[in-house]
């Protein structure tokens, strides 16, 4: 497991009238509903921009994918300086278990979408692979951008 210490960070939240909390995603420069699962979103967001230096032109959020028949969407792509998918994330809420059923669900995103780093968090905890020969193996770290 990957100990993430999150940035501190502004977060812009407001309250439409009779809607729920809104946060503003600086990324795709629109609001969206502030859920368990976003707000994990945003702060990996903030870890992988101010920590880990990752630029933000190369990192997609929630995009659709197709999967056989199905559309599927992704919660964060992060793009290798050749525009190929280089970094799949999944986020769930805190109060998710990230068992074999979250690496499964991301495995499969994978087999639309091939990279080389898989994340999972769920905001406590983060769990990194890395592709090898076979199979993905977990990582201690997650990579620097520049690798």
């Amino acid at each position: 497991m990957i100990k993430i210490y999150y940035p501190t960070h502004s977060f812009r939240i407001r309250e439409p009238e009779e809607k729920k909390e809104e946060i503003w995603d600086e990324l795709r420069k629109i609001w969206v509903r502030l859920t368990p699962e976003e707000w994990v979103r945003q702060n990996f967001i903030q870890y992988l921009l101010q920590v880990k230096n990752y630029p933000a032109t190369y990192i997609a959020v929630e995009r659709s994918m197709k999967l056989g028949e199905l559309n599927k969407r992704f919660d964060l792509m992060i793009f290798d300086g050749s525009a190929r998918p280089w970094m799949l994330v999944e986020c769930k809420a805190m109060e998710e278990k990230l068992n074999s059923r979250v690496m499964w669900q991301v495995l499969r995103y994978n087999l639309a979408t091939p990279v080389k780093y898989i994340v999972i968090t769920n905001g406590e905890e983060c769990h990194a692979f890395v592709r090898g020969l076979i199979d993905f193996e977990e990582i201690s770290a997650l990579p620097s951008y520049d690798e």
